[in-house]
């Protein structure tokens, strides 16, 4: 079994990344009354409290998310991250000291109709995201891989679909079977929008991997971020990058302030910086 817990890094500069390209993804798709089905392939334990447990070790969200948040208090922040502000704030009004996983996200921004398919395969994670959306019969939490069950679930019967790939990339097989993955997804339900987070490495196989992803559709939107300066060798994490597949309407418009503001608001270093790589969607 992995050891990975998304515990430790919860709200950490990465999360607050990937929620804001995942809020601003669902709201726009829910502009249309269909019904939206949302797939986590590696949803984790769905909610973290930050006070105690693996989020108090080292406290990675102090550099993320609370860290935007004092930002964002002296320089107002795009639309985008104002959104994922509410979003977080809302729940820890609900919650308490705690920061929604993208499931608890997802859940909170999509509607009745609308359902969502979560997997994770850590049964110290699964049990704590089964007991969280127990009363909510819009959800499917399965104790599997999500890799593995996704191609069972496309195409959605609504065909519209909003998938997010998430893996921890701890294996450095996770890099081919996200390219496996997303090649499959997209020979199914073409249609579809997918979402994959990666991380910014100084590993061959991380480094390869966004143009491989490219490589696999016609419209895709490559959103990176940076905190830090690179340095050869080493194996830490510098920022992380979404690699969006048929991206919503209007996502590029919406993230192109919110990538800069969010280098400036998050820098570690001068090293700090953004991306914005559209293909296809003029």
């Amino acid at each position: 079994m992995l050891s990975y817990r998304h515990g430790f890094h919860a709200g950490n500069h990465a999360d607050v990344l990937k929620h804001t390209v995942l809020v601003e993804c669902i709201r726009t798709l829910c502009g249309k009354d269909a019904p939206l089905q949302y797939i986590d392939t590696h949803a984790g334990a769905g909610s973290y409290a930050l006070s105690e447990g693996y989020a108090a070790m080292n406290e990675e969200w102090a550099g993320g998310v609370e860290r935007l948040r004092a930002f964002a208090e002296s320089a107002a922040p795009p639309q985008a991250l104002a959104s994922y502000l509410e979003v977080i704030r809302a729940y820890r009004v609900a919650h308490g000291e705690a920061y929604p996983g993208s499931p608890a996200i997802a859940a909170a921004e999509l509607r009745s109709q609308d359902r969502l398919a979560l997997f994770e395969l850590h049964p110290s994670d699964s049990g704590p995201l089964s007991s969280l959306f127990e009363e909510d019969r819009r959800v499917r939490v399965s104790n599997a891989d999500g890799f593995a069950c996704l191609r069972g679930l496309l195409p959605p019967p609504s065909r519209r679909g909003l998938v997010l790939v998430d893996p921890s990339y701890e294996l450095a097989a996770d890099y081919d079977r996200v390219v496996a993955t997303l090649e499959m997804a997209i020979r199914r339900f073409a249609t579809g929008v997918y979402v994959v987070w990666y991380p910014l490495l100084e590993r061959e196989e991380a480094r390869a991997l966004p143009s491989r992803l490219e490589g696999l559709a016609d419209r895709t939107l490559d959103a990176r971020l940076r905190v830090r300066t690179s340095r050869p060798g080493e194996r830490g994490m510098a920022g992380s990058g979404m690699m969006i597949v048929n991206p919503p309407w209007r996502l590029k418009e919406a993230l192109e302030p919110a990538l800069p503001y969010l280098a400036r608001a998050l820098a570690l270093d001068a090293g700090s910086g953004s991306s914005l790589t559209a293909r296809g969607l003029d």
